[in-house]
């Protein structure tokens, strides 16, 4: 699933087994990330172009992808 933050954070922390804080500027404001894991407390592990990290799902907006079918819609014949 594709995600995008909603909001700019002022620091980041990576999913890896030893987690470390990164600056928050290394995802840009408009960079679509890969939701790759399901965490415990409400939190996703979101992989972006410059790396992979732990997100809470509050800070995350779905990104609709216009080629998907609407699962509200009926099948078209």
């Amino acid at each position: 699933m594709a995600v995008r933050l909603a909001e700019s954070q002022s620091y980041l922390k990576t999913a890896d087994a030893m987690s470390m804080l990164r600056p928050g500027d290394l995802i840009d404001a408009l960079e679509d990330g890969e939701v790759v894991g399901l965490l415990p407390l409400n939190q996703v592990a979101v992989r972006f172009r410059r790396g992979t990290f732990v997100l809470s799902s509050e800070l995350l907006l779905p990104m609709v992808d216009p080629l998907e079918p609407d699962s509200n819609e009926p099948p078209k014949p």
